[in-house]
């Protein structure tokens, strides 16, 4: 009897608290482009929430009376929040119109898998975006370190002592990827070894990266991927910003950014970075600085012109100065050039000019040109290295649409002046050795079809002929296809030809190693190449609120007259050459991006390659090419807060070293390594403030103390050559090395803190 009449107490009391929450929201979810299906719609510190309709409906059911407050996301656009008072028995309606994300709309269109804009999920062909927020979870002074965190995407550093490097794609050297700045190909030669460090990162509205073949839009040197760096609108940009940071070594980096309106019918964007490091440290005990120590500074200008029916018209321009050293921790100055202290001194000073004209007819042409000039000024110890570079292009494209077709012809221009005080630029003249600047021209035309096939399928055909000036005519045809099942599921197939018409110069090689003497051996020719690559991706949007995307890319690269640097045959040479034979880089990259209804949001991503070399019957793997690789970062906001927390992290697989020769005791293949870090962002409500604090590289990773190879003989004075410049193993050096500074993986900074403000007024 007693558990009967407990039952009916609590049926009782259950019953009355469902007659009490009988309470509702409804409504449609809605922007200016039409109805939002699957948006998210929740209440505030409650558990209640659910997913509108197909149509853009919702309901909120078995609501007490009381206040709420209703909050609404949908990828793409800003979040609603309303706060809403309830009676009893109420059906409250709230239709809801949600305002675009103008920066996150920004990612969303790209333009460098086509030459036009178009939204990602339309183009044939994958392009990964990153926007300038992605880059400020692991905050760096430039984007060379700053793409550390992408998947597939490796900066590698070639000198321990000057701490230059290149930026590998799916294991290809860096030459075989082009550095876009606004769609301008000015990254390229001597600044891919260090004009990357002088690009500010406050400047940068997203990066777009393509991996695969290219060069049927973008010619030479597009053949491993692409990486375009396009900077901010001035009408997009605040009226002014700042982000300065430091870091426990002793690093000061700060980018200031101001925009105006010199007149009605013109925006002027400027930046302004300015970074210094001047505190030697040599924490592996090898008496060589661990990091180079560098002043810096960079100034970008970007104007906007408006003009009749929205024409575009943009101007740009860029001067950049660095001095950076690396050595014997008691190098000064004075020693520069000298034989007594060993350090790697460079003076760089580059400026560029690059601007779009959108030609004032029915047509839709465009004019696109860039300028820019570098000057370099080099020591290696005792080898002094002076190197002048000036690259000129234009390009015009006629973009134009005949039912079903999306038509883009383009018509191109590059011409390539380079000079040095090496053999590079000297021929023998009767009696004498004369200098000879190396002068090329390399004009191109090309064509590119986008059919719509039907409502969800596409192809891209496409295809360009270059005529280099010294290598004569190349073709690169190029085919894309794409099919939308549907808006969350999406199907590409990429592949063409790429070709790389290879400038060698001395500056290239000294920055690798100041130790080695390169040869070469043959006249070469361009290296040739021929890529496919499969990409599928998948979007999953759950009923509780969670967004799950999933991103895998099959890639297959081969290639014929390839050129590899040889580092084993001699250790005082770098050996350059055509392979007599092909090599192969392909392998699987998948890419998971998962935002979950608590506001934890996750990208990681993970590459597994297969690259090697076949030259006669011996195959090899190259140096410096990683199996795997791995990226992460992790984000969460505290609810109620603004405090974020980031963590972002990379991993590699062990990679092929150069060794000196059979006796070198090091190890042959690098281990396993992984750099970390985590970040603390408090932001202000008014959006205007950031300050940020955080640890660089958490496990303290570094590279082995003897990656310098006899850092304590730099000028092999106590080395033994034979009469070929063979080395012979002595007492005092048995393992037969020479001073060599190219066993390099990782850089040498270990752990350290940061600290960091922003400030930005709209």
């Amino acid at each position: 009897m007693n558990k009967i009449y407990i039952f009916l107490t609590l049926f009782i009391i259950a019953n009355s608290a469902l007659i009490g929450q009988n309470s509702a929201i409804t409504g449609s979810i809605s922007s200016n482009e039409g109805i939002l299906s699957f948006a998210r719609v929740s209440l505030i510190g409650k558990k209640t929430g659910v997913l509108a309709d197909s149509l853009g409906t919702y309901r909120l059911n078995n609501l007490s009376p009381g206040q709420y407050k209703i909050r609404v996301s949908y990828l793409g656009f800003l979040p609603f929040e309303k706060k809403l008072e309830l009676s009893k028995d109420q059906t409250l309606v709230l239709d809801i119109k949600l305002d675009p994300d103008l920066e996150r709309e920004a990612e969303e269109v790209v333009i460098t898998g086509t030459l036009k804009e178009v939204k990602k999920m339309e183009s044939p062909v994958a392009v990964e975006v990153y926007s300038s927020t992605f880059f400020k979870k692991n905050p760096n002074s430039n984007i060379f370190e700053a793409l550390q965190n992408v998947n597939g995407v490796r900066p590698q550093l070639n000198c321990n002592v000057c701490n230059t490097g290149d930026i590998h794609i799916n294991g290809l050297e860096g030459p075989y990827t082009m550095v876009l700045l606004d769609g301008m190909p000015i990254v390229s030669g001597l600044s891919t070894v260090y004009g990357l460090s002088g690009i500010p990162n406050s400047l940068i509205e997203r990066v777009e990266i393509v991996k695969g073949p290219a060069s049927s839009l973008y010619g030479s040197e597009a053949v491993g991927g692409l990486i375009n760096i396009i900077t901010k609108k001035p009408s997009n940009a605040a009226v002014f910003s700042a982000d300065v940071f430091g870091s426990t070594w002793g690093e000061l980096n700060a980018d200031l950014g101001f925009k105006f309106s010199p007149w009605k019918k013109a925006d002027v964007l400027t930046g302004i970075n300015l970074f210094n490091y001047g505190n030697p440290i040599d924490n592996n005990g090898d008496n060589f600085t661990d990091v180079t120590l560098q002043k810096r500074v960079s100034v970008f200008q970007k104007w906007n012109f408006k003009r009749k029916n929205n024409k575009l018209f943009t101007l740009g321009g860029r001067y950049f100065y660095e001095d950076r050293w690396g050595g014997e921790m008691q190098w000064t100055p004075e020693f520069r050039g000298g034989d007594s202290i060993y350090g790697e001194s460079i003076y760089t000073e580059r400026w560029e000019v690059l601007g779009n004209y959108q030609l004032p007819t029915r047509e839709k042409l465009l004019l696109s040109f860039s300028f820019n000039s570098h000057d370099q000024n080099s020591v290696y110890g005792d080898l002094e290295y002076l190197g002048l570079q000036r690259i000129s292009f234009g390009q015009l494209t006629w973009d134009k649409k005949l039912s079903g077709h999306d038509l883009l012809f383009g018509l191109a221009l590059r011409h390539t002046f380079y000079d040095d005080n090496t053999t590079a630029t000297a021929i023998e003249a009767p009696g004498d050795v004369q200098n000879q600047p190396d002068v090329i021209w390399l004009p191109g035309l090309f064509v590119q079809d986008e059919i719509s096939l039907a409502d969800r399928h596409k192809l891209l055909l496409g295809a360009r002929y270059d005529h280099h000036s010294r290598h004569g005519s190349v073709f690169t045809p190029r085919l894309a296809y794409r099919w939308k099942r549907n808006d969350q599921q999406i199907f590409r197939v990429n592949a063409g030809t790429g070709f790389r018409a290879v400038t060698l110069f001395t500056e290239d090689h000294a920055a690798l190693t100041g130790a080695r003497d390169v040869l070469i051996t043959e006249a070469l020719s361009p290296e040739q190449s021929y890529n496919v690559n499969v990409n599928f991706l998948q979007k999953v949007f759950t009923p509780s609120g969670h967004l799950f995307s999933f991103d895998v890319t099959a890639f297959y690269t081969y290639f014929t007259n390839q050129i590899l640097p040889n580092y084993d045959t001699d250790p005082n040479l770098i050996i350059y050459d055509n392979l007599d034979g092909y090599s192969v880089a392909s392998g699987i990259s998948a890419n998971v991006d998962i935002a979950l209804a608590s506001g934890l949001k996750v990208i990681a991503g993970a590459t597994l390659m297969n690259n090697y070399v076949v030259e006669g019957e011996e195959r090899f793997i190259p140096v410096l090419n990683e199996r795997f690789n791995g990226t992460w970062t992790v984000s969460y906001t505290l609810p109620n807060t603004s405090v974020t927390f980031d963590y972002t992290g990379n991993l590699y697989g062990p990679m092929r070293l150069p060794l000196l020769g059979e006796l070198d005791p090091r190890d042959e293949f690098s281990p396993w390594w992984s750099l970390q870090n985590v970040q603390v962002t408090w932001t202000s409500k008014d959006k205007k403030w950031d300050i940020y604090g955080g640890v660089k590289n958490l496990l303290n990773f570094t590279p082995p103390a003897n990656s310098i190879a006899r850092s304590f003989d730099p000028f092999d004075r106590n080395v033994a050559f034979g009469p070929e410049g063979e080395v012979f193993p002595t007492v005092g050096n048995p393992f037969g090395l020479t001073f060599d500074p190219s066993y390099v993986y990782a850089p040498n900074q270990g752990i350290r803190g940061f600290l960091g403000v922003r400030y930005r007024l709209r």
